[in-house]
């Protein structure tokens, strides 16, 4: 049962996804240039793939268990953005360990220093993220939340482009890695406090079912829309972090690339540019013909281009198939809280189900580990067999996405009538 209209109050798509800006940003430097390089630092070459996946691992056992539990006391207090509020502060302090760790320790020492860093960022981030996740399906009518949906994506896509535009400058001027740690920190306060100042809290304008029922578990994952979105929304995650942490390794040792940093962010470019120029579109589109016609197009696209990247013949027709996964990236994160919305079978429980479906985020991040073994396994073999084969699970994970995806029913016009 969805409220009135009348309850729900106008907010700017744009003011409410702004935390997205800065979360995006945060986390693109972080994961794809900061970890991967200090790694290396800690651990040396033959082990970077293995310790990498290792520290991806163990941060994404927080952010499985996080959400839902921190999802649920929020349905209860009735709240949203004090969480937001708390876990910002528990993030800033988890990237403060991390820079000290980077910049002033080394070895093993060092490394276990930075995954303490690293656990604290997971804590706050995902304190943060399944109460203010709840605030789309809350605030927002069925009708409009592909176009919500679509602007979110393309700030998403915008704070990323950031980060890889920094991470250029940094690169090339040769600053300390304390500076990236300081434009993170500065470029997740400012569009949080956008987010906290320009929305308001929900239990003061949404009309909640005072006591309503809460499904268990079960139930949850017995209401078909929920279960598919679930089910295919990890696929694509999946194959998402079979290739993302390991792009800057793939620069270095398959494409010969002498600056491996540089070049992944100049990757990393091309695939944004391409998720802006199809994000804000998609959602639109997906308000009009439904959610899964887009993510047919995006899942394909992104399965193609993964598969293409393992015979790219130089480093500009990699940059080429990179701009056309992110045409498919965009695509698909354009409508893909959008249908997680839709699916919410539960007006009393927003907080605690979208803390559970964010579980299909996360839960993947934790491949990163035997991954990144087996990413060092099969280059060990020689002929970068390694990339193969992660990135030829990428693909196959696009691939079921897409031909599962046809499972979930369609409540975008039930909901909206």
């Amino acid at each position: 049962m969805t409220p009135a209209s009348t309850s729900r109050p106008r907010v700017s798509p744009w003011v409410l996804s702004a935390f997205w800006f800065g979360s995006a940003f945060h986390w693109l430097l972080l994961l794809l240039i900061l970890m991967p390089e200090n790694v290396v630092t800690f651990v040396g070459e033959d082990r970077k793939g293995t310790f990498l996946g290792l520290l991806a691992g163990i941060g994404a056992v927080m952010a499985l268990v996080l959400p839902p539990l921190v999802g649920a006391h929020s349905d209860r207090t009735g709240k949203r953005l004090p969480y937001l509020r708390m876990g910002l502060i528990v993030n800033l302090v988890g990237l403060a360990v991390m820079a000290l760790a980077a910049s002033t320790l080394g070895g093993m020492a060092g490394f276990w220093v930075y995954l303490l860093g690293f656990l604290l960022v997971q804590f706050g981030n995902n304190f943060a993220t399944a109460p203010y996740s709840a605030l789309i399906p809350e605030l927002v009518a069925p009708g409009e939340r592909g176009r919500y949906s679509g602007v979110m994506a393309m700030l998403q896509a915008l704070g990323q482009l950031l980060g890889a535009v920094s991470a250029v400058v940094v690169g090339l001027l040769k600053l300390p890695v304390l500076v990236s740690f300081v434009l993170i920190a500065l470029l997740l306060i400012g569009p949080a406090l956008v987010t906290l100042r320009g929305v308001p809290e929900p239990d003061t304008v949404v009309t909640r079912p005072a006591g309503g029922p809460t499904m268990s578990w079960r139930q949850l994952f017995a209401h078909q829309p929920f279960l598919w979105v679930f089910v295919t929304r990890v696929l694509f995650s999946l194959g998402q972090y079979s290739v993302q942490p390991f792009l800057q390794y793939y620069n270095k040792d398959v494409l010969r690339q002498s600056d491996a940093g540089t070049s992944t962010s100049v990757m990393l470019l091309c695939i944004i540019v391409g998720s802006i120029a199809s994000a804000s579109l998609g959602g639109r589109i997906s308000d009009r013909v439904g959610r899964k016609p887009v993510i047919y197009v995006a899942g394909t696209l992104m399965a193609a281009a993964a598969l293409l990247l393992l015979v790219a013949p130089s480093f500009g027709a990699a940059l080429a198939l990179a701009g056309a996964f992110g045409l498919g990236f965009g695509a698909f994160t354009s409508v893909d809280w959008a249908l997680g919305s839709d699916a919410m079978p539960s007006q009393s429980s927003y907080a605690r189900d979208m803390g559970i479906w964010h579980v299909a985020f996360v839960a993947p991040q934790m491949s990163s580990a035997p991954q990144g073994a087996l990413l060092d396994w099969g280059n060990a073999q020689g002929g970068n067999l390694g990339y193969t084969l992660v990135f030829g699970i990428a693909a196959v994970c696009f691939i079921l996405g897409v031909i599962l995806i046809r499972n979930v029913p369609d409540t975008r016009r039930a909901a909206a009538a």
